[in-house]
């Protein structure tokens, strides 16, 4: 069981005003009523380049069965349709041997993938996003439409996500109330992972609560918890 909310642990994601030139946000994660990890994210943005740093680390009972860390990051360009990843990482403090690095090549339409010691080439289709953008996409997006899709390269592989909007809520965080838009992904395999997203529509579109629920019956909430941005 542990090792199953581990691993739903570290999958955990990343417009009304213009888009920020610097966003710092940190979010609480929760399952089952107990709190097992924080993550904190930074998006920077210089001209037409952008930067994204996620740092997820256990806390409470899980930090005492598993004392690790999660850094994912993104890097890339700012291109007509948003962000345009180059380059992908995610690496775990405590077991190296799951690293992976992504790089991205658009003229040819491939991502370079290095996992294990080995470097593998995937196909990806224009204005894929990697695990860590596709969040970040959504304030590039004026207003989201009742359906949203978005090809996102986890570095390994890349899948098509469909998100279908649900209803407009206001939404109460410790980091304030917001007014948001609620989408649900759309799973058609009941091995897929289900996701909420709530986007603050007076915060650029930024997701400020995601629930991730796992086939196994794992459901983890990420809620946001403090957010800065100018």
């Amino acid at each position: 069981m542990k090792k199953y909310l581990a691993a739903l642990l570290f999958c955990a994601f990343p417009a009304a005003g213009a888009a920020p030139v610097e966003i710092s946000a940190e979010y609480q994660l929760v399952t089952s009523g107990m709190t097992v990890g924080r993550v904190k994210e930074t998006f920077t943005r210089k001209g037409d380049t952008y930067s994204i740093r996620s740092v997820t680390s256990p806390e409470g009972v899980l930090k005492v069965l598993m004392d690790d860390q999660l850094e994912v990051s993104s890097s890339g360009r700012m291109a007509p349709h948003g962000l345009q990843p180059l380059t992908f990482t995610q690496h775990r403090a405590r077991d190296g041997k799951r690293d992976i690095d992504a790089t991205f090549d658009w003229d040819r339409g491939v991502m370079f993938s290095t996992y294990q010691g080995s470097r593998t080439e995937v196909p990806v289709p224009k204005q894929t996003q990697d695990r860590i953008s596709v969040m970040y996409q959504f304030m590039n997006l004026e207003r989201p439409g009742d359906v949203v899709e978005f090809s996102m390269a986890n570095g390994r592989k890349v899948d098509l996500y469909t998100y279908r909007f649900v209803k407009e809520e206001r939404l109460e965080t410790p980091a304030g109330a917001f007014e948001t838009r609620h989408y649900q992904r759309v799973v058609s395999d009941p091995k897929d992972r289900r996701a909420e997203v709530w986007l603050a529509r007076d915060r650029f579109n930024f997701p400020v609560r995601i629930v991730f629920d796992d086939p196994r019956g794992l459901k983890l909430e990420q809620t946001v918890i403090a957010l800065q941005s100018r």
